[in-house]
């Protein structure tokens, strides 16, 4: 029988927005991914009585519990005390995990003295857990179960929860789950969710093992297919005929399986064939050179850009003629090619992007619309110019045509059609 389960998140913080529950996300995500399923996300704030309220009820829809947050060495740090005093559990003192924190607060501030007492109160857990290890931190989790319940709590930081949830959660949740649960991401760029939805419902409707979803992603599709079976390779080999029709049916639309991003395949496929890239950029912003070189070893690939948001710069820096700004404007697609040419040309990059168009709020003063954005892909002896129109506000329209832009590099790469 399939697991239920609750996220609790403590902290009166995540309640007025000064922090994103991004705890909730990486837990979910892992939760899925055992085949466990989340019904409720509970935020509540440090309050002992509205904590106990919230924990009371998730008694009452779930078979597992997970709170984040509120482990802490401060006065407002009560997860473990109301979780202890819910499921009728002593708080024990645990000399390991205190060891462990002096050992980490020695390392952290060498030479500033012992650990102050307050931190000692995180060493206190519930009597017959299993304590979670925090290499991380200082404040250990920890897991039990109590009344058919298994409860496990993980630090709120979410530097301290990922790796928490990783390497403790994980394996003392994967022993509650008969079998494996596999999951393969086929990403997919040019075609919107309601688009893709309405040409998978039916199959999607009728698969159970494996399943599929959508999920809409900045511009772009993810299609996640999940199995379950005794062995990996058994639920490998459930998916594999699934992703072959996807990808059939999608054909260069797929941009890749378990991939992070379209930039990264881009780098992969230019680190393999020894190319280099530059770009120039108008109305993105510096956004594609960014998306690119966070990602580890673009320095093999990326030899610059130009961000050159005014007429000026386009002219006295990338060359773009001075009368085909003034006959065609900035907007448009002959520029777009100029830009590229001209970057490539400044940089000697193998293959050079280029972006201008209309971010927003208003238009432009020649009418162009927002979302309008040209994006051209320069190599030596061609170019190429896609004309966009994207939808949304203004970091919409800068994040969605950096993302065509590396869509028309990696077609390139793949010989597929611009």
């Amino acid at each position: 029988m399939p697991h239920t389960a609750e996220l609790i998140a403590v902290g009166t913080e995540l309640l007025l927005g000064s922090i994103a529950n991004t705890d909730a996300q990486t837990v979910s995500k892992a939760l899925s991914a055992l085949g466990i399923n989340v019904y409720f996300h509970t935020v509540v704030g440090d309050n002992p009585q509205r904590l106990r309220q919230a924990v009371e009820t998730a008694k009452t829809r779930a078979d597992v519990i997970i709170t984040t947050g509120g482990l802490g060495p401060t006065c407002d740090d009560l997860t473990k005390n109301v979780l202890a005093a819910c499921f009728g559990k002593k708080l024990i003192y645990n000399e390991e995990a205190a060891r462990r924190m002096e050992a980490y607060f020695r390392k952290l501030h060498p030479g500033t003295g012992n650990m102050t007492e307050n931190n000692y109160q995180q060493a206190y857990l519930p009597e017959g857990c299993v304590p979670f290890q925090n290499d991380w931190g200082t404040a250990p989790g920890c897991g039990f179960e109590a009344e058919g319940i298994h409860v496990l709590m993980l630090p709120g930081p979410p530097s301290e929860c990922g790796p928490m949830l990783q390497y403790r959660a994980i394996p003392y949740l994967s022993k509650l789950t008969d079998g494996v649960i596999v999951s393969r991401s086929l990403r997919l760029f040019g075609m919107g969710e309601s688009s893709v939805e309405s040409r998978l419902r039916d199959r999607m409707n009728s698969m159970t093992n494996p399943t599929l979803a959508p999920y809409a992603k900045e511009g772009e599709v993810e299609l996640r297919l999940t199995a379950k079976a005794a062995e990996e390779t058994a639920a490998l080999a459930l998916i594999a005929p699934a992703e072959a029709a996807l990808k059939e049916q999608f054909g260069p639309l797929v941009y890749g399986v378990d991939v992070p991003s379209l930039e990264w395949v881009c780098l992969e496929q230019m680190k393999e064939k020894g190319l280099t890239l530059s770009v120039a950029e108008s109305c993105t912003g510096g956004l594609a050179a960014k998306r690119f070189t966070d990602l580890p070893g673009a320095s093999a690939v990326f030899k610059g850009g130009v961000v050159s948001y005014t007429n000026e710069v386009k002219a006295n820096v990338l060359k773009v003629p001075q009368p085909l700004l003034e006959e065609q404007g900035a907007v448009s697609e002959p520029v777009a090619r100029a830009m590229a040419q001209g970057v490539r040309a400044l940089t000697g990059s193998d293959l050079a992007l280029a972006f201008t168009g209309v971010a927003g709020p208003d238009s432009d003063d020649r009418g162009n619309p927002v979302g309008l954005v040209y994006v051209a892909l320069a190599w030596d002896g061609g170019e190429h110019v896609r004309e966009i129109h994207a939808a949304g506000p203004r970091d919409r329209v800068r994040t969605v045509a950096a993302s065509h832009g590396f869509d028309l590099l990696r077609r390139r790469l793949a010989g597929l059609p611009l």
